[in-house]
């Protein structure tokens, strides 16, 4: 393994100049390709992980297609609550499979390598799609938050338009986000290794490769990432403070259960999506471990979006009664 890594390293190493941050020479490269360490180089694993990858993949991809199918086929569903949803699960399906299919390749074809290029591109669209995730949740908060609190106008506010403009909004925002981390990568010239511990192209570990003062880029990406995130967040804990204010105000306790069993399915997937991820960084700061930052971050980039489709088709009467009738057609 050693030799075959010393060896990739002369092959890819076009220049060396010395560290300009540190005091003496060291070794960096420019680099035309990285090596994705993946979550275990124990050769006994590898047909497990194979195995558990693809099985979640395709659960993942099969699920959010189903929730898809489901809302395009009922016309009972042809509602914004359910437009969004399915958007969701697209954003779901299209999340996934920015890094598990190539975990999979890389694991049957025992490479770790990906190149500069799709390695910036596996990252764009990690951030899109990912992006897309939080500013849907967000959509979907201030759905329920108009069921609820203005439910005379719902029809009116949540317009098809407006709805569809609500999710071309989550879209280029995620964009403009996607943008200004590849204007930050762009900007590092030289990287100090070509090794990323994880099994996708994470920014963050990105820029902590890089041989160049990065301060100036930490605070940048640090800026975006509360923007993108800090915003979204905001505005979901200020439609449920709406939502529970208005429910505490309805005088039977049939109707706040009727009202709030709305919102379950819902908030169940953002308590998943944050809580997750929230718990991958909180652990990769007070670890110094990057290989158990790996498989934490397994939890919100593969777990997460398994678990959607199951959470609103189990939570969801309508929703289930759609599968059931599908399923009967197709006996």
């Amino acid at each position: 393994m050693a030799e075959v890594k010393d060896r990739s390293q002369k092959e890819f190493t076009h220049d060396r100049p010395w560290c300009p941050n540190n005091k003496g020479p060291q070794n960096v490269t420019h680099l035309s390709e990285f090596h994705l360490l993946g979550l275990s180089e124990d050769p006994q694993l590898q047909p497990i992980l194979f195995g558990l990858f693809l099985f979640m993949y395709l659960v993942t991809v099969l699920g959010n297609l189903l929730i898809i199918l489901a809302v395009s086929s009922d016309s009972h569903l042809h509602t914004p609550m359910y437009f969004f949803l399915a958007n969701l699960s697209l954003t779901d399906i299209c999340f996934i499979s920015t890094m598990v299919p190539k975990m999979i390749v890389n694991i049957q074809t025992h490479s770790r390598v990906i190149s500069y290029m799709g390695c910036l591109t596996q990252m764009s669209l990690f951030i899109i799609f990912g992006c897309m995730d939080d500013m849907l949740l967000t959509v979907m908060a201030y759905d329920r938050f108009v069921a609820i609190c203005h439910p005379l106008h719902y029809s009116v506010i949540l317009n098809p338009h407006r709805c569809v403009s609500l999710v071309l909004m989550s879209f280029l925002v995620s964009l403009l986000d996607s943008l200004l981390h590849n204007l930050i990568v762009l900007q590092l010239p030289y990287f100090k290794d070509m090794e990323i511990a994880n099994f996708f192209c994470d920014p963050s570990q990105l820029l902590n490769l890089s041989c160049s003062d990065t301060f100036i880029n930490n605070v940048v990406m640090c800026f975006v990432v509360t923007i993108s995130g800090f915003f979204p967040i905001s505005g979901i804990f200020y439609s449920y403070y709406k939502i529970i204010s208005s429910i505490m105000r309805i005088p039977s306790s049939g109707g706040k259960y009727k009202a709030f069993s709305t919102c379950g399915s819902h908030l169940s997937v953002v308590c998943l999506f944050y809580g997750t991820g929230f718990g991958v960084y909180v652990g990769s700061a007070v670890s110094n471990s990057p290989r158990k930052g790996a498989v934490a971050s397994v939890m919100y980039t593969v777990v997460t979006p398994m678990l959607n489709p199951f959470i609103y088709s189990l939570r969801n009467r309508d929703i289930r009664r759609t599968l059931r009738k599908l399923h009967s057609s197709t006996v």
